[in-house]
C-alpha cells in the first residue's frame, strides 16, 4: 500500500473551531451541508491548518510555518490576508490561504509567495474531499470563492493535477490551463536512484567531471542546518545568482523584490521552517549551494547557485553538488526530492516523476473576465515559445547581444 493510499484510509481528527474571530461568509449550511467562514489572521486557523497539513503537503506553499513567516517578513497587512475555510457538517474540510493585492490596476486574490515555490493548492481533508461527488466538490469550491470582498480575479497559479496521489479534486475550481510541469525524484534509496537514473556512460561522465574538480584542490560537501554560518552561505548563494542573472542579461528578482531577507529568516533557529543547505566547497571556497526546505519525507529545493568563475566550470561544480545531494538524501530517509517547475538538464538526469501544473482562474468581475482571457493567451504563447528552440533563441537574443556589447561573459554551463 502506498503512503498516499494509506492516507485516504485514515480519519482526520479536527475539532470544531470557535468562530468568534471569523467573519461569516456563508454560515448557513446548503443542501450538501457546506458552510464557509473567513479569517484575517493566520494564527486563527493554525489548528485547522496543521491538521490539514498532516494529510499531504505538495509544496512549502502549503506549510503553516512557511506562510506565517512570509506574511511577517513581507509585512502583509491583516486586511489583505484571507483564510477561507470550507466546512462540511461544521467540520473543516478545506482551507485556502489568499493574499489580496493589486497588480497593474487589477485586484487579485492569489497565493502568498507567488513564483517563489514550485506548486500550490488548497489544503484539504483529503479523505473527505475524495469521497465527495463531483457536484459536491464543485459546490464546495464555488462557495469558497464566491463570497469574498469585491475584486477582479482569483489567480491560483501552479496547482498540481494530483495531490497525495489523487487527481481531479480541483477540476471544478474555476477554469484552468495546463502550463508547466513539476519535476521530482522519488526513490526508496540511493541504490535505486543510481540504478534507474544513471547509465554506464552517465556514471563515467560524472566520474570524469569529479576528477577534473578534484584536480583543482580539496573538495568538500556539507549539509548545513540553522546555525552561525548560514548567513554567510546564503549571502554567497545570492551573490552567485546575481552574477548569473547579470551574465544572462536579466534582472535579479530576489534583489528587486526584496526577497533575500525572507530566506535568511527562514534558515534561522526558531523560524519553524526546516531549511537544509547543501554546500560544495573547493579549497574552502563555496562553489555551489542548494537551498532546501524539508517537510516530512519530502525535500523541496527552492534555490540553487554555483560560482561564475570560468576557471572551475570545467569541473561542473553545480552538477557535482547535485550528485552528492542525490547520493545522500534518499539514504537519510527522504523519499521525494522536489526540484520545482520547468525543464532543465539536471531534471532530465535525475527526475523520474513529472506532475502537470495548472493555472486556475476564477473571474470576479467583468474586468476579471478580460484579464483572464489575456493572461491565458500569454501563458499559451509562453508554452509555445518554450517548446520551440528557434523562438527561444529569438527571445534570448537581446540578453546575448547585451553581453557582447558590455563584454559580460556568458555562462556556458548547462547546470
Amino acid at each position: 500500500m502506498s503512503s498516499e493510499t494509506a492516507l485516504l484510509k485514515q480519519p482526520l481528527a479536527i475539532a470544531n473551531e470557535p468562530v468568534t474571530t471569523a467573519q461569516s461568509l456563508a454560515a448557513e449550511r446548503d443542501q450538501f451541508g457546506f458552510s464557509v467562514r473567513l479569517f484575517h489572521h493566520i494564527e486563527d486557523v493554525e489548528t485547522i491548518w496543521r491538521a490539514l497539513e498532516g494529510q499531504s503537503v505538495e509544496s512549502p506553499g502549503q506549510s503553516y510555518d512557511f506562510i506565517k513567516l512570509w506574511i511577517q517578513t513581507r509585512r502583509i497587512a491583516s486586511q489583505n490576508q484571507f483564510f477561507v475555510v470550507g466546512y462540511h457538517e461544521d467540520r473543516p474540510v478545506a482551507l485556502m490561504p489568499l493574499h489580496r493585492k493589486t497588480v497593474k490596476g487589477v485586484r487579485l486574490y492569489t497565493w502568498f509567495p507567488g513564483a517563489n515555490v514550485g506548486a500550490y493548492s488548497p489544503l484539504t481533508d483529503l479523505m473527505s474531499v475524495v469521497a465527495m461527488s463531483a457536484d459536491m466538490r464543485k459546490t464546495l469550491w464555488t462557495r469558497m470563492t464566491s463570497h469574498l470582498p469585491p475584486a477582479d480575479l482569483m489567480y491560483l497559479r501552479a496547482m498540481p493535477v494530483e495531490v497525495g496521489g489523487v487527481g481531479g479534486i480541483f477540476d471544478s475550481l474555476g477554469t484552468s490551463l495546463e502550463f508547466e510541469t513539476l519535476y521530482r525524484s522519488h526513490y526508496s534509496s540511493w541504490a535505486e536512484c543510481d540504478q534507474l537514473q544513471r547509465s554506464k556512460s552517465r556514471r563515467k561522465h560524472d566520474r570524469q567531471q569529479g576528477e577534473r574538480l578534484d584536480a583543482m584542490g580539496a573538495v568538500r560537501f556539507e549539509d548545513v542546518r540553522a546555525g552561525p554560518e548560514t548567513h554567510t552561505i546564503i549571502a554567497t548563494m545570492f551573490n552567485q545568482r546575481s552574477a548569473r542573472f547579470k551574465a544572462m542579461g536579466i534582472p535579479d528578482t530576489f534583489v528587486r523584490e526584496n526577497l533575500v531577507a525572507f530566506y535568511h529568516a527562514a534558515a534561522q533557529p526558531g523560524s519553524g521552517v526546516d531549511v537544509r543547505l547543501h554546500v560544495l566547497r573547493l579549497n574552502g571556497d563555496i562553489v555551489a549551494v542548494r537551498y532546501n526546505v524539508v517537510h516530512g519525507d519530502k525535500m523541496f529545493c527552492l534555490i540553487s547557485s554555483m560560482s561564475a568563475d570560468l576557471a572551475i566550470q570545467n569541473g561542473s561544480p553545480g552538477k557535482q553538488c547535485l550528485l552528492r545531494v542525490m547520493q545522500t538524501v534518499f539514504d537519510e530517509g527522504f523519499r521525494t526530492f522536489d526540484m520545482g517547475a520547468g525543464f532543465t538538464d539536471e531534471k532530465r538526469h535525475w527526475c523520474n516523476v513529472q506532475i502537470p501544473l495548472r493555472q486556475h482562474y476564477v473571474p470576479l468581475s467583468a474586468r476579471g473576465d478580460v484579464v483572464l482571457g489575456a493572461h491565458q493567451l500569454i501563458q499559451r504563447t509562453r508554452v509555445r515559445i518554450k517548446a520551440n528552440r528557434t523562438l527561444m533563441g529569438v527571445m534570448r537574443w537581446p540578453g546575448q547581444l547585451w553581453n557582447r556589447v558590455t563584454g559580460t561573459p556568458s555562462n556556458h554551463s548547462s547546470e
